[in-house]
This record gives structure tokens, sequence and C-alpha cells, in this order.
């Protein structure tokens, strides 16, 4: 019996037959409705639009238009709505990122050079001989009895915030201020004369130009003088005796403009020296040396987030040494038992050539003050 929409005179030969070949068939399940229709990618152009010229038969669908969809199943204009919508997300972040480039709050820090170091040394001679002893028995007799060892007696001080910088970055100005001391004042090699690097890494990049010819090539001019940036002793004429070195002093920061922090210090130290030509000397054969240190500096935002300084000047007294002496390249001691061989500094030639030293004509009288004039330690 013939099936509804069977030829009339059935299947010719060499067709396949019926609906049974087609039975197994993937398209048999595939529904021709109008969500397909409208869901498609192309779509054929109508018959007037052909007449119109068009070189194509069909046009593709953009998901801009309603007819197109993310699923055959999904509901109409679904697909395009989520197209749309992580478009204008993409472009929203886009225009997000260009507008926080163009109006970003961080401002950086106003850049600056720093000024070269301006140094004085000043020698200090003794009106005595220079007494002698045991390290610790000296010390017990001098105005640093009461001083603390070390870095113990680099004591900071109350840290408050200013204006323009937090407490966080003056107590990190401060405790960079401290470290300088410490590397400078109290290192046993930076004391001898054979390391200057814990100095120069705590130094702006601006002022290594100028430290490291103090180092190379000392001078009393008031800018190249090693012993303006670090307490250094000429090893030919004196070595450690101790290496406790009693400390007393104070340190202070204040804001000088918007942009920089200044620390202050002044600082006492005290070693006890002993002769370093020939033999070992005995144990009592000690004496000390006192060495004076006012030092400002200086610390732009940059400098505390790289924790460096900026050494603006420094001021130095110290003896006991005679007074012909130059102490730009290192301290010269006048150890147990020496007086002093002159009267007053050397004598400065005004038609000499080159760069006169600056320091040239300055020299001190070391007070030999009594136990009782101690000065008590930093609380």
């Amino acid at each position: 019996m013939a099936m509804p929409g069977d030829p009339p005179d059935g299947t010719p030969d060499g067709i396949g037959g019926g609906d049974d070949e087609f039975r197994a068939d993937e398209y048999r399940s595939v529904v021709f409705d109008e969500d397909f229709v409208r869901a498609a990618r192309i779509q054929e152009f109508s018959a007037q639009e052909r007449i119109g010229g068009h070189s194509r038969a069909v046009r593709s669908r953009s998901i801009w238009s309603g007819g197109y969809a993310g699923s055959r199943t999904g509901s109409h204009g679904r697909g395009a709505t989520q197209g749309r919508l992580l478009v204008l997300l993409i472009a929203a972040a886009f225009a997000a990122a260009v507008y926080m480039g163009l109006r970003n709050p961080y401002v950086p820090p106003v850049g600056g050079h720093a000024e070269p170091l301006s140094s004085t040394v000043v020698p200090l001679a003794p009106t005595e001989a220079v007494p002698g002893g045991r390290p610790a028995d000296l010390y017990a007799k001098s105005p640093a009895a009461q001083y603390r060892v070390g870095a113990a007696g680099i004591t900071l001080p109350a840290v408050r915030r200013t204006l323009h910088f937090t407490e966080s970055q003056v107590l990190a100005a401060l405790t960079v201020a401290k470290d300088y001391l410490v590397q400078s004042s109290l290192d046993p090699d930076v004391l001898s004369g054979s390391a200057s690097r814990p100095v120069r890494v705590l130094l702006d990049p601006d002022q290594l130009a100028q430290f490291d010819r103090s180092m190379l090539s000392p001078s009393g001019d008031g800018r190249y003088a090693a012993t303006g940036w670090l307490v250094r002793f000429d090893p030919g004429a004196a070595v450690m005796a101790d290496t406790r070195v009693r400390v007393s002093g104070t340190l202070a920061a204040l804001e000088v403009s918007p942009e920089v922090l200044e620390v202050t210090t002044d600082h006492t130290f005290v070693y006890a020296v002993r002769p370093a030509a020939g033999p070992p000397t005995a144990a009592d054969g000690a004496s000390l040396f006192t060495v004076r240190r006012e030092l400002r500096l200086r610390f732009d935002r940059e400098d505390l987030t790289a924790r460096r300084a900026e050494l603006a000047s420094a001021y130095v007294m110290a003896g006991p040494q005679d007074c012909s002496a130059d102490p730009a390249a290192g301290f010269r001691p006048l150890t147990a038992g020496a007086a002093p061989t002159t009267v007053g500094p050397a004598a400065s030639d005004p038609y000499a050539s080159g760069h006169p030293r600056r320091g040239a004509g300055l020299c001190g009288v070391l007070a030999t003050p009594a136990p009782e004039q101690s000065i008590s330690p930093a609380p």
C-alpha cells in the first residue's frame, strides 16, 4: 500500500526508497522551525533585494541583529544580547584603563640633585703629655666613664610626624642616620682605613663621585676630606687598642621643606688607641682619642624609599693631634707620652699654586676635663 506522499507510480528504479533509508539519518532530528531560521548566521536576500543588484545571494547576520542566537534552542535574541554586553564590557574596561593612565593620582617625587658635602675638620692639640694606661682605666678617669658602648650610645629620640611626612618616614630618616653613624664611626674596617663601602652604600648616588675622590685623593679643601665622611686613622700612626668605643650624643629630625627631612647629629666618640709602629705596646700603653662629629643629613622621598642619605655638612673636632698634621686623609693621634711639637697650625702660603687647604689655620686646644664634668649618657 502506498504511503501518503509517495509518487503515484511508486519509487523509480535507482532511487533510494522511501523513509526507511532516512530513518537513521542525523537530519531527521532537525526541525526547521522559526527559531532555527532566525538563528541562522546567514540570510538569503529577498527577491526584491536581489533585483536591486546585489552580487551575493546571501548576507551575513551580525550579532547586533536580533536574529542571531548563541544556541539553536535559545530564546530569541539572547545570543545577540550577550554579544553586545561582552563588547560593551571590553570597551568599558579599555576606557577605564586609558582614563586611569591619564589621570593617575600618583605624583612622582620631585627630582633633585644632592648638594656636595661641605666639611670642616679641626685638630685638637694637647697642652701636656698624653696620658697612657689600660683602656678600662683611661675610660674610668675620663668624661666618657658614663658613655655607652658602641651603637647603644646612639639613641633615637621620640618620633613624631611632621606636616608633610608621616611618623614612619621620620623614623626611617632617623634610622638611616643612626646606621650612617654606626658604619662611619664604629666599623673596625672603616676605622683602620681598609674599607669604605659600608659608608658608601648609604649615600645618595649624586654624592658617590665626591666620596670616591675623597677616599682616593683626600684633601683639606672642605670638599674632599676623607675624615669629613667617616672616622679613619692613619694606619702608620695608630691602631685600635680596644674595640669597645664609648659613644654619647643626640639626634633630631626637622622638616625643612615639603619634600625634605633633615636629621642633625651631635655625637662624641672616644677611642682607645696605641702606636702602630714597632712591636705591640704593653697593656698599659694605650691612650684615648676623642672625635666630636656634628653632621647634617638630608632625605628626600626617594632617599627614604631607598634608605640612603645626603650628607650635607660635617663639622669635626678630633684630638689629641699635632696642629701641623693634616687630618684630611686620616687622623694621626698623639699616643701615650707624646707632646705637641708645634705651638700653632702649619703655615699657610697664599702664593702657593693649587687649591689652598680650607682648614689651614684651624687648630684647637684639647681640654683636660675633670671626671665630674662627665656628660650623662642619652636616655
